[in-house]
């Protein structure tokens, strides 16, 4: 295993690799992320992790970004490089792709089902 010197970096990118994420292109967004990176020249401030599931496959592929603590969701090889030059560069989020931001804790977007219980198994 690799064991990255994390100094200095400022993001962190979570990109899903559960089974209906991979299904919808995690690997190829996967690589996109990375690539984008590259180009970018932000590898030392850019650091990324594939996950397993993250509770949101009916909005595959899921991509998280932190500190900022936004998470994307119906995330394209194209759009997995925009994320990366224009929201995590520039600071411009896509906003018909948000899926959560953080605001003193985690707030849907707008028609967005926050989830299925745990007790009733029913959306909420």
């Amino acid at each position: 295993m690799t064991t990255w010197n994390l100094s200095g970096t400022q993001q962190h990118v979570f990109i899903c690799n559960g089974g209906s994420c991979m299904k919808r292109g995690g690997e190829e967004v996967t690589q996109a992320i990375r690539d984008a990176i590259r180009e970018n020249e932000a590898d030392h401030l850019i650091h990324t992790t594939r996950t397993r599931c993250n509770g949101r496959c009916e909005n595959a592929c899921v991509v998280m970004i932190y500190p900022l603590g936004v998470w994307y969701k119906d995330v394209t090889p194209d759009l997995a490089q925009q994320i990366i030059t224009e929201h995590v560069r520039q600071g411009q989020p896509f906003q018909e792709n948000l899926l959560y931001t953080y605001q003193n804790g985690f707030v849907a977007e707008p028609n967005v089902s926050v989830g299925i219980s745990k007790k009733t198994g029913q959306k909420e």
